[in-house]
């Protein structure tokens, strides 16, 4: 229990991570082209996709804000593989963990979307800032 802004009782939400995450999770291996990590985001409405290496395990995440530096600093072509402009070692959550401890990652490392791997670091699914966002719209009603 906590206190919030007027110093009442709060109950600490019960959601769990897997509660909300998006499944199934949309991965890239990590030598896939640019130009196909990106139609694939396009395609699925999404803004990042998980690359993972040949063992199924993420190595990194690629999200628009990626795509935007790409874009801009014209380093790499669109066929080059999206290992090249990912970010390595991305900020993970596991599935059991509390909503909670998602948003304070989110806003510790100013990211919009975890990751959620197994213990072995395998994609099970992605929580973005728009599940957040869902869930405290679904919350207040």
């Amino acid at each position: 229990m906590g206190f919030n802004l007027f110093g009442r009782r709060r109950k600490e939400l019960s959601i769990r991570v897997s509660d909300i995450m998006s499944v199934p999770p949309i991965v890239a291996h990590y030598t896939t082209p640019i130009a196909d990590v990106a139609k694939l985001m396009y395609e699925n409405r999404i803004g990042s996709v998980m690359l993972v290496d040949d063992n199924s395990v993420l190595v990194g995440i690629l999200t628009e804000r990626d795509l935007v530096k790409f874009v801009a600093s014209e380093r790499a072509s669109r066929n080059d593989p999206a290992y090249t402009i990912m970010s390595r070692n991305p900020v993970t959550i596991d599935p059991n963990s509390r909503i909670y401890d998602a948003l304070r990652k989110m806003r510790e490392y100013n990211i919009r979307h975890l990751p959620v791997v197994d213990k072995d670091g395998k994609p099970l699914g992605m929580i973005s800032l728009r599940d957040l966002i869902d869930l405290t719209l679904m919350l207040a009603t």
